[in-house]
């Protein structure tokens, strides 16, 4: 057994009777609490913690890495690698885990989800072969186009067709869109409004500015309309569709400044109407999972649909193979239902659509607080002060997305996003009020956020 160590940051323990570890069955679901490792330390996975921690479905909740926020609902791990899975494998033998849940794109990609499913254990998340959806927008796209799925127009371009790229841009209309094919933490994609920037683009792009994953890229066609996103939890045959959810992925109000991983979001998203969700799920998500099956990658886990949508048409600007940060924040914090049942039954292969009781009771926005400078340098180290405060304010939620905590027991910033300041409310006016309210307190030197998180949502007319 690999040395393992835990700090107990005050353990979640609905029941205390431990049960031993076992291989997993696709024809079976259990009614016993589980014990779960959440793997992942951002915004996104503290609120995975914030709703499995009030899953009856669950027993024992550990994280690693995990973050300061967790502490108080989750078993803090702090001695496993994301690098060598034989510990995690071990860690969950160990302690008799019955799920893992991956949060972050990376450790898929890896493969981690094969390497601990070959050892009897469940995982929601997918394969690397299908975590390529994210991990190649070149690959998603060819998929995309095979099957009929509605998306841009694209083509794609190696290093050594840069001549071909120039050219091919030439012949576009305005604006157009480059975008790095591998992972570049959501900020791999220009858009350029001339042929000037367009050509920039790919010259930058090829000369490093995303590193390995602009090795080869993807020039589409702009869409117009409505950006939106939905999470499809699926056992690769069937799938269940969380609320939808609107990004704000510029840096400045007014989507204007640099494309980020994202400085806020809000949900349900009153531009994907239930007529648009129907949409979705028949022409994008259902043909999707089957294609994947067909190509012999079933896709378990949650889905990301990118979406743009004009008069009530989606299409897909792009797939990622994990629940989306800071969506995450404000989808789950209207999530009616047991998480825990809901996505153990995707991993196992038997997905339980009764363990969500509805998509979304009122609405929610999660403001992003950063790190004065992101997405470009910005410094950490800065002590947050606040939190406490924060905590004791109804219809608040904080999670913590770049944090640190330091011996004397301050939490310093240690990101570009820092912190998720969710506001909860009946109506969305609300909820951004809340939201807004609620971050007044919260100081540290250089923070920096936009004003206008959620406020599109109020102007639309067809809720």
């Amino acid at each position: 057994m690999a040395n393992i160590t835990v700090r107990n940051m005050r353990s979640f323990s609905v029941f205390t009777k431990f049960t031993f570890c076992k291989l997993y069955s696709v024809t079976q679901t259990t009614n016993n609490p589980m014990n779960i490792l959440l793997i992942g330390s951002g915004g996104r996975e503290h609120a995975l913690a914030y709703g499995l921690h009030a899953s009856p479905s669950t027993n024992n909740l550990y994280a690693f890495p995990g973050n300061p926020g967790m502490r108080g609902i989750t078993t803090i791990v702090d001695s496993l690698s994301l690098n060598d899975s034989a510990t995690i494998t071990a860690f969950c033998h160990h302690n008799s885990i019955d799920l893992v849940i991956v949060g972050p794109e990376a450790p898929l990609v890896k493969g981690l989800a094969d390497d601990v499913r070959k050892n009897g254990i469940a995982v929601f998340g997918p394969s690397a072969k299908a975590a390529r959806i994210e991990s190649s927008k070149g690959f998603s796209k060819d998929l995309m186009k095979k099957y009929g799925i509605p998306t841009a127009g694209y083509e794609r371009f190696t290093q050594e067709q840069s001549h071909e790229a120039h050219a091919y841009v030439n012949d576009r209309a305005l604006p157009i869109v480059i975008k790095a094919d591998g992972l570049a933490a959501g900020k791999g994609v220009i858009i350029a409004e001339t042929h000037h920037e367009a050509h920039e683009a790919i010259d930058e792009i090829f000369s490093g500015l995303f590193a390995d994953a602009g090795s080869s890229i993807v020039i589409e066609d702009f869409l117009k309309g409505e950006e939106a996103s939905v999470f499809a939890i699926t056992d690769g045959n069937s799938a269940v569709l969380l609320a939808p959810a609107q990004d704000h992925k510029r840096a400045k109000d007014g989507d204007l400044g640099k494309n980020t991983g994202g400085m806020g979001a809000y949900a349900p998203a009153p531009i994907v109407t239930e007529a648009v969700m129907q949409r979705v799920q028949d022409e994008i998500v259902e043909p999707m999972l089957k294609a994947m099956r067909e190509e012999g990658y079933p896709f378990v886990g949650c889905l990301f649909v990118g979406l743009m949508i004009e008069n009530g048409r989606p299409s897909v600007v792009e797939f990622n193979c994990r629940f989306g940060d800071p969506e995450t924040q404000a989808v789950l914090s209207v999530f009616q239902g047991d998480l825990a049942k809901l996505l153990n039954s995707a991993a196992i292969g038997a997905l339980d659509a009764s363990a969500m009781e509805s998509r979304a009771k009122g609405f929610a926005c999660n403001v992003v607080m950063a790190s004065g400078g992101y997405p470009d340098a910005y410094e950490t180290g800065h002590t947050i002060i606040g939190l406490g405060k924060v905590s004791e304010i109804q219809n608040v939620r904080v999670f913590h997305a770049g944090t640190k905590a330091l011996s004397d027991g301050s939490i310093v910033t240690a990101g570009g996003r820092v912190l998720g300041i969710c506001g909860l409310g009946e109506t969305l006016a609300e909820a951004i009020d809340n939201a807004y309210n609620g971050l007044i307190d919260i100081h540290y030197p250089h923070r920096y956020y936009r004003t206008d998180i959620g406020k599109k949502g109020l102007n639309v007319t067809n809720p």
